[in-house]
């Protein structure tokens, strides 16, 4: 085999490492939009992914629950002495006779297809936990990516108003350089750019712990990179959370109730089984018996099992009764809970939406107009210092107000959409 050209062996490198180069940017782009960390989540988290297993093998279970047993074969040597004119033996052609007995045990009329129910509807309440797992474990991710958009923006927040404060500083010192201002607005004002500084450290710290707990929900090393948030999430306009409407969606798509729904069906159904143990079983067989070499006769049993212990049986039919209504309890328990939670929830974020509001609407404009003022009046010798760094505090609060509100909107609804089980 001829070797390849040094041309083609540079061009294979190339290619290589810009494939490597590619994988790598793709994988450290994770964390710019949520939808993207949905994706990896549902790929990689090892929770949802046994809970969907789980699901897998109880929906394998229903074709055996309904299926009859497997039959049994018994075969019997008769008198392999041959009352004692010969040793023992245990060929079948040298034995008095050998019989074979094959036995089907079948259950009464009904039961299979109860069995088979059970079976279903427990599948089906696997699939809504596995539903549930994705749920709660999306809403952790539309959190945490909020609670990370939120330490970016606090971040430049704190930075800006370092920036402002370094300026506010060269002011004074001009001031007090001619004269007109005292030592201490100079000291104030590094005071605070070291508070500043310090704040900037714990959002820092923050920060990383957010892209920790995000790396463990996609099954990513914890030192991982991550891309920072580009977007927050619309939220929907206040007219379109209407609390019948997403009642109505709770009720109906919510994996909790489908789970806790599909558990009363399963009890009702083990009820009726139970019921139906009242009534015996069968034992069908088939008896073929060999004399020497040849088949000469033939017999036919049936076998039914006697139902007599009836304290037995009816402790059972009572535990069946109370389980069943243990299930219709724990729904209605469930609906009230995830119902009084929506209710909350949609308080939550109307509110945090109004904040929004009021702090992009009126406070922050109201807040910059006094800085602006006070800025002006320092620089004139009409306002002090304190009170121009009570100015900047305004425009703070404002904006993080603005931000904490975001922040709230985006966690509330994670939560109403992890409720009523889709995407507003």
């Amino acid at each position: 085999m001829k070797p390849l050209p040094r041309t083609s062996v540079l061009s294979l490198a190339l290619l290589a490492s810009l494939g490597a180069s590619t994988a790598q940017a793709q994988e450290t782009e994770v964390g710019a939009n949520v939808q993207g960390l949905l994706m990896l989540a549902k790929e990689r988290n090892p929770d949802y992914a046994s809970m969907r297993f789980e699901a897998q093998a109880a929906t394998e279970r229903v074709a055996s629950a309904g299926a009859l047993p497997d039959p049994k074969l018994r075969t019997e040597l008769m008198d392999i002495t041959k009352m004692g004119e010969q040793n023992p033996t245990l060929w079948p052609a040298d034995v008095g006779s050998t019989r074979y007995t094959l036995m089907q045990d079948v259950p009464w009329f009904g039961k299979r297809d109860l069995k088979r129910d059970i079976a279903q509807w427990e599948a089906r309440g696997s699939q809504g936990k596995a539903e549930g797992t994705w749920n709660e474990l999306a809403a952790k991710i539309k959190t945490v990516q909020a609670q990370r958009h939120y330490l970016r923006g606090s971040e430049k927040l704190t930075q800006e108003i370092l920036d402002l404060m370094q300026r506010l500083e060269k002011i004074s010192q001009s001031r007090y350089a001619g004269g007109l201002a005292a030592q201490q607005d100079v000291i104030r004002a590094q005071i605070e750019q070291t508070t500043m500084r310090n704040e900037l450290v714990a959002l820092e710290s923050e920060r990383t712990q957010a892209d920790v707990r995000m790396n463990t929900l996609l099954a990513r090393p914890v030192t991982a990179l991550l891309a920072a948030p580009e977007y927050l999430r619309p939220v929907p306009p206040l007219a379109q959370l209407n609390y019948a409407q997403l009642e109505e969606s709770a009720r109906a798509r919510n994996p909790q109730l489908f789970t806790e729904e599909a558990r009363t069906h399963a009890a009702e159904k083990n009820r009726d089984l139970t019921y139906k143990n009242r009534y015996p079983d069968f034992t069908l067989s088939v008896t073929p018996t060999q004399y020497q070499s040849a088949v000469k006769e033939w017999s036919l049993m049936v076998e039914i099992n006697i139902p007599l212990q009836q304290s037995s049986r009816r402790a059972q039919e009572r535990e069946s009764e109370a389980m069943l209504t243990a299930a219709q309890r724990r729904k209605e328990a469930t609906t009230h809970q995830l119902l009084s939670e929506l209710a909350e929830n949609l308080a939550a974020i109307k509110a945090a939406q109004r904040s929004a509001e009021l702090a992009s609407g009126s406070l922050l404009p109201q807040a910059e107009l006094t800085f602006n003022a006070a800025l002006a009046g320092y620089e004139n010798g009409k306002v002090d210092f304190a009170t121009l760094l009570d100015a900047q505090r305004q425009i703070r609060q404002a904006r993080q107000l603005q931000i904490k509100a975001q922040l709230e909107a985006q966690t509330r609804l994670a939560e109403i959409e992890k409720l009523i089980g889709e995407d507003l």
